[in-house]
């Protein structure tokens, strides 16, 4: 039994409807500067915070989907993109799914055919699928990576690296290191996403990530929170994200 007594389903369950909030609200910033000139006004809290006059209604936005590619692998993290996926389907995105070495696990199993029942692609062919997305949620390596990048991840990174497109990292930006951030060398040399979420609590490695942080983990009780030293952050209505200026953050 896990601490809290949550399944691993459970924690990747939470997890993924967290990531898929904190894109979300990536992709409303993202609406704002596309807004239509007769698209409604809005003045919610989170708007306000982020700078935005105005966005499209739901029906107007249904009616222009986003595309989404999520790159995942074997993990945690590669669990909460699937997870994720779904969740951003039902938002009403296009995900497209890229998971080129899937798993005989069977909760991953579950997760990948939950996916495939609502008819959502998986491609194995990455450098094609970015040519046709709007963002990426990259849910590859996460905290618990340590060592080399192995094939065919490295090509992989190496776009997210280069890409225009605005890229949400899961926990960690793939290849970084939980306490020393950025590699030195490497396909993740340089690699900068537009966006983290940091799942339960922030890492060490935040010290040096520069864009939005978003912390997810609307599940920690208080018992939890004291036994590890958290600072739970105040989450609004109910967001199971929310977002830290990055300037203000001290988690030395």
């Amino acid at each position: 039994m896990s601490v809290g007594a949550f399944s691993l389903d459970q924690l990747m369950e939470l997890a993924g409807l967290s990531v898929s909030q904190a894109a979300t609200m990536g992709f409303l910033t993202l609406a704002a500067h596309q807004c239509p000139a007769n698209s409604l006004q809005t003045t919610s809290t989170q708007q306000r915070k982020a700078g935005i006059d105005s966005l499209w209604t739901w029906e107007q936005w249904l009616d222009t989907p986003i595309r989404v590619l999520t790159p995942t692998k074997l993990s945690l993290v590669g669990g909460d993109g699937l997870v994720a996926g779904r969740h951003l389907w039902h938002y009403g995105y296009q995900p497209t799914i890229y998971y080129p070495k899937q798993s005989k696990n069977d909760l991953y199993q579950r997760l990948a055919k939950q996916l495939k029942d609502l008819n959502i692609p998986f491609t194995d062919d990455f450098q094609s699928a970015i040519k046709s997305t709007d963002h990426i949620v990259d849910a590859i390596f996460g905290f618990s990576f340590e060592g080399e990048v192995r094939e065919p991840f490295p090509s992989v990174i190496e776009a997210l690296k280069t890409t225009p497109l605005p890229v949400t990292s899961v926990d960690a930006p793939s290849s970084w290191n939980i306490e020393d951030g950025p590699p030195s060398s490497g396909p993740g040399k340089d690699f900068h996403p537009a966006a983290l979420v940091s799942l339960t609590a922030p890492k060490p490695l935040v010290k040096w990530f520069k864009g939005r942080h978003f912390v997810g983990g609307r599940f920690v009780t208080p018992q939890i929170a004291t036994k590890y030293d958290l600072d739970v952050p105040r989450y609004e209505g109910v967001d199971q994200v929310v977002e830290i200026d990055v300037e203000r953050q001290n988690f030395e």
